[in-house]
């Protein structure tokens, strides 16, 4: 038992498994609701929500129309998605008793943070969608807009990846002096009961959902909680994934994530087979590319995406507030710019809405969906061999050299 414990609480999970379950899940949730598993389109409601707060006439934007902006967080499903997914990644932070008030050592992470946060946000709206509903959920809706957007992300990563490691990104090195012996650490025992406490609140408000005949929002709570426990004890983040696969050459988040994607493509299809359900397709065009590679700038800026900044901040990282504050900003100033700036007419108007069910059949798209994950996991297992063997070639010549 006390293994067993361990194992769920105090180790983090196994990645593969972990993406593995995040796929199955995300294609039931799908099936069970009709939508996917995703975050910045709430995050872009969530900004609406404040301006209408605040008294701001937001009648006339088209985008709030297209993402269907009603009532409030609290009475909308992706609204529990997003809360479920901060609750049950503090109700397992709380459990592995990990909770704990983290600063940044240099204050200009803040500023990072938040214009990072604003950049990620304003190019995932713009891209439609985010590492899920354009990546993770988006590839397995067999939306042709998430292959666009994977190219573009991995470039913007790339150039974020770049930017950090300049001198004028890192700032001046911080001295660390000498502490003497080092203090013990106090066991934070009162957390696993916190903990356990929220999860019975969240455990009754699920159940008053169902009760009351609140289906969708009890289903959008209920599986928001399963993927924040999914998040946080597997520390799923689709920076890392392409960040550390380019400085650092480790690849297994990034494996991890393809091998989630291929078994949630082969479960969504078996689901939309069954339910004869319509796809989630969004359009493809100049805004996905160029929406990609600002989130893939960003994420790097903000040292998280969507997914990595939750369970961070529910670990008591600080830096994530305004990373999460900047998120919501920056999807809320894509929503002004979408008609009163013109972004609509030259960036997305040409485009068109590609989904590869229709364009090459059931067969065909599931052939290729898997075809091009296969690629995209020879090309991380190639960057991870390449990496390496470079980094074995430098420290040889070094051996010589001394």
């Amino acid at each position: 038992m006390k293994t067993i414990v361990q194992s769920l609480f105090t180790r983090y999970w196994n990645p593969y498994v972990v993406l593995l379950i995040a796929g199955i899940l995300s294609a039931l949730y799908f099936g069970l609701t009709s939508k996917v598993w995703a975050v910045t389109g709430e995050f872009t409601r969530l900004g609406g929500d404040i301006l209408l707060l605040f008294g701001v006439d937001i009648s006339g934007w088209q985008y709030f129309d297209m993402v269907h902006l009603k009532g409030t967080t609290w009475n909308r499903p992706d609204g529990w998605i997003v809360w479920g997914m901060f609750i049950g990644a503090l109700i397992m932070v709380l459990f592995s008793n990990s909770f704990k008030i983290r600063l940044p050592k240099q204050k200009r992470r803040y500023v990072q943070g938040l214009v990072g946060g604003i950049i990620a946000g304003f190019g995932a709206r713009l891209a439609l969608g985010c590492n899920l509903a354009a990546f993770f959920t988006g590839v397995p809706q067999f939306s042709f807009h998430s292959w666009i957007f994977i190219v573009a992300t991995g470039i913007g990563t790339y150039f974020g990846a770049k930017l950090t490691k300049t001198r004028w990104w890192k700032g001046k090195p911080s001295i660390t002096r000498g502490a003497g012996k080092p203090s013990a650490v106090k066991k934070r025992v009162i957390q696993p009961y916190v903990g356990g406490a929220i999860a019975l609140v969240y455990t009754g408000l699920i159940i008053y959902f169902f009760a009351s005949g609140q289906k969708f929002l009890g289903l959008g709570a209920l599986f928001g909680l399963f993927f924040g426990i999914l998040i946080e004890r597997g520390q799923i983040c689709f920076t890392s994934a392409f960040r550390d696969l380019f400085l650092v050459g480790r690849s297994v988040m990034a494996k991890a994530i393809i091998v989630g994607m291929a078994v949630s493509s082969i479960c969504t299809i078996i689901v939309i087979s069954i339910y004869d359900l319509t796809p989630i397709t969004q359009i493809a065009a100049m805004s996905t590319f160029v929406g990609g590679v600002l989130f893939g700038v960003g994420i790097v800026m903000a040292s998280g995406c969507e997914t990595g900044m939750m369970y961070r901040l529910m670990e008591g990282q600080v830096l994530f507030l305004p990373v999460f504050i900047g998120n919501i900003a920056g999807a809320t100033f894509l929503a002004y710019a979408w008609d009163h700036l013109g972004v609509y007419n030259v960036l997305v108007k040409g485009g068109a809405k590609i989904n590869l069910l229709d364009s090459i059949g059931p067969i065909g798209a599931i052939t290729a969906t898997l075809a091009m994950l296969g690629v995209l996991y020879a090309l991380t297992v190639y960057r991870e061999k390449r990496y390496h063997q470079k980094l074995a070639i430098k420290r040889g010549a070094n051996v010589h050299a001394n």
